[in-house]
Order: C-alpha cells, then structure tokens, then sequence
C-alpha cells in the first residue's frame, strides 16, 4: 500500500518542492494551502489531493486530514511547513505581529500536530517532521521575532519527542538555513521599519550592507530541503535533527562546541565586527 504524507504550505516553496518529491518516489501527498482554488501545479497529479487548510483553523485541519484519509486510507507522515520569517528591529515590529507570527509558526504547528496525533497513535506508528531553521539554534540580528518562534519550535518538537517515542511515532526536526525561496520574497515585502527609530540608523546600514556582502555565497536550494526531508521521514531512525546549509553548518558547530560566552563574543565579531572590535578596544 502506498504510504501518504500530509504537508502543510504548499503553495509555494518549500511545500510545493516537497509535495512533488515525494509524489515522484510513489507518494500519496496530501498538500494543503490556505487558498486552494489558486493551485494550478499540483492539482493535475492523481497522487496529490490539494486540499485547503489553515493553520488557525481547527475546523480546516480537521477537514484536511479527514479528507486525506477518506482518498488514501491512512496518513503516515506530517510535515509541518507552513510558516513565514517576520524581519526588522523589534521595536519596529508591531505586537500584532508578533502575534502572527507566533500564531503560524508555533500556535499553527502545534495545532496541526495535535489534530493528527490520534490517528497516528491509533496505527501505533507515524513520522512527525517540522520545519525549523538555522535560526531556530543560532541567531542573527533582525531576526528576533522569527528566531524565537523557531527556538519555540525546537523546544517543543525536542520535549515532544520524548512522548511520542512511547507511542511508536517519530519526531523530526528539519533546519534548513538561507534557501532563496518566495519565503523570502515575502519576508522582504514585510520586513519591519519603523523611520522614528533613527538611533538605529547606523546600525541598519551596517546590517544592509553586512547581509547585501552574504548575497550569492553557497546555498541549499529547496531541492535539497525536499530530498532531506524525505530522508528524514524514510530513514527509519529517531534521529532528531536534520540541517541543511553550508553556510549555517559551521554557526551550528561553533555553538556546540564552545563555551556560551566564547560562541556568543565569537557571532558578535561575525555580525558586528566594527561595534566588536571597538568594545574590545576599550577594554
């Protein structure tokens, strides 16, 4: 029997890479969007049922995974990918937000997540992969909106594991670092600004030109997102974590094998090396 994965963000990015990998290596997929009428790619493959779902909507997930079992059977894999990176300086950013974010990238997760628990404690088996980010273990400056609510995911998805270990169901978590994706697209269409914060102003530049310098360095494409998260819902291991990314590689292995303050004065020269090297000065 063919096995079926539900993934949640389609539409575009991620999602939609993921839906057709799996499609193509003899996948049921359940793909969900918030807009479903609007999917023109996916719609034409009979192994893919687009369907809508919205991650704050109980009564459109519950109706998502009813109607992925009723066509296929059973489901016996979630990917939680549905998500967006809210950019700028926190005081720029806007408490109704941060709220958004939230409610997507954590609330949204966990919902979803909690609507597809029964089914697959049931079948006493079921792989649960969500979508983190680099930024979910190591930091960068205009992020802290975003990389808290992927902290939250890490946290959540590590403690969970311990309680769904017991009921056969595997846990993952997928940290994909900078993919140029419409992710992105979008993060830059609302990235946060705020002209009455001019005390920032010399640090926005200094991070404009910083992250403009990052601009055309090695990446991951979504392709490879895609074939990792197969890996990781295939490989039969409780293996927890799976990043991607050259550039985020080295950030992940500093953090683990530094002490905090060494890692931690070690990013700031990174990411703030004129502000770093005068403190240091003045010492």
């Amino acid at each position: 029997m063919k096995k079926t994965i539900l993934i949640t963000g389609a539409s575009s990015g991620f999602g939609k890479t993921t839906s057709r990998f799996f499609a193509s290596r003899g996948w049921n997929v359940i793909a969900t969007m918030r807009s479903p009428e609007l999917e023109t790619e996916l719609s034409g493959d009979p192994s893919i049922l687009v369907t809508r779902l919205d991650v704050s909507d109980n009564a459109s997930i519950q109706s998502a995974i009813a109607a992925g079992i009723e066509q296929f059977g059973q489901i016996d894999a979630l990917v939680n990918n549905a998500g967006y990176g809210q950019q700028g300086l926190f005081e720029a950013v806007k408490p109704e937000k941060i709220q958004e974010q939230f409610d997507v990238n954590v609330f949204g997760m966990m919902n979803v997540t909690r609507a597809i628990l029964p089914h697959f404690r049931l079948r006493k088996q079921g792989t649960l992969v969500n979508i983190s980010s680099a930024a979910g273990r190591v930091t960068t400056p205009i992020l802290s909106i975003y990389a808290a609510s992927k902290f939250a995911v890490e946290g959540f998805s590590e403690s969970l594991a311990y309680e769904l270990e017991s009921q056969q169901i595997k846990v993952k978590i997928v940290e994909p670092g900078y993919v140029p994706t419409s992710f992105y697209e979008r993060a830059g269409a609302e990235f946060a600004y705020d002209a009455a914060l001019t005390d920032y102003n010399t640090f926005n530049g200094e991070m404009a030109e910083l992250f403009s310098s990052f601009a055309g360095g090695l990446n991951a494409t979504a392709e490879e997102v895609a074939r990792t998260i197969y890996e990781a819902v295939t490989d039969g291991t409780y293996t927890l974590r799976y990043l991607i990314g050259p550039e985020s590689e080295p950030l992940i292995a500093l953090r683990n094998s530094k002490p905090d303050q060494e890692y931690v004065s070690a990013l700031r020269s990174m990411f703030m090396p004129a502000a770093f090297e005068n403190k240091v000065e003045s010492i």
